[in-house]
């Protein structure tokens, strides 16, 4: 018996091995008890992360998956969550506890996944995981590339992010029409933001918004000084300035509001 991938839940089931392996492999499982992955399918991923030493949680939607992981996983049978990940509340099972996110993400919600971790980054350390090339590719990029926006800076405020390899969609059943790209996220070590997080959030959701336009006219909205619009930084566009810029600008905004 095997599951046949649904168009509506985005599946393309990765039936190559050594990736699945190479996949498994980017974490560093150190430092934290439990890896949940996300959207396991037949568990070409599972069964490689189900002989490290950690305790594997799989979190999956699709009911003839868990019937299959059930029937196949028999020593994973208790830990499989049918839930949607981004609906669900993950400390109905992990009470708190840190836990590292792995999965080959179905693409149309793979942004979703991100920002709840982000959400959840007091707990979760370290993530690996298969996007579509370009999305993992924007993930990664740093200031100065066109890929460069809001996705690239959020993420790396609190996480390091790598690109690790890229995987052909040849290695898929049914093959996506693009390439995928695998990377890491790992929590850097001081992830407290020195500024407001909902005005850093509001502050690099606005600039890019209108990412052709210096910040003097995109940061428009936020009623700045004429003291603190002579700055220099509100010549730049916001693809030239650095997650550090980004928070820097923004505690300069934090400041001059409450001014």
């Amino acid at each position: 018996m095997s599951v046949k991938a649904k168009k509506h839940l985005g599946q393309h089931f990765l039936t190559d091995e050594t990736i699945a392996e190479k996949i498994a492999d980017s974490l560093s499982f150190k430092g934290y008890k439990h890896v949940l992955e996300i959207g396991p399918g037949m568990g070409v991923l599972t069964k490689y992360l189900l002989k490290k030493d950690i305790i594997t949680h799989v979190i999956e939607i699709d009911t003839e998956s868990v019937a299959y992981l059930k029937n196949n996983y028999l020593n994973l049978a208790d830990r499989v969550i049918e839930k949607d990940f981004l609906k669900y509340d993950l400390n109905e099972v992990f009470n708190g506890e840190e836990l590292a996110i792995i999965g080959n993400f179905p693409y149309n919600i793979s942004t979703q996944i991100v920002f709840k971790t982000l959400e959840m980054r007091d707990q979760i350390p370290e993530f690996a995981g298969m996007f579509q090339k370009e999305v993992a590719q924007r993930i990664c990029s740093k200031e100065g590339s066109k890929v460069y926006g809001i996705l690239s800076v959020l993420t790396q405020a609190f996480y390091e992010a790598e690109y690790l390899f890229t995987v052909p969609p040849t290695v898929f059943n049914p093959p996506p029409k693009v390439e995928s790209g695998v990377l890491r996220l790992t929590r850097k070590e001081n992830f407290e933001l020195p500024c407001s997080e909902k005005l850093f959030f509001q502050v690099v959701k606005q600039a890019f918004q209108q990412r052709r336009k210096t910040l003097r006219n995109s940061l428009k909205t936020f009623n700045l000084s004429d003291s603190l619009k002579a700055n220099t930084i509100f010549d730049k566009r916001p693809e030239q300035l650095s997650v550090a810029t980004f928070l820097e600008l923004t505690k300069l905004i934090e400041t001059d509001s409450n001014d």
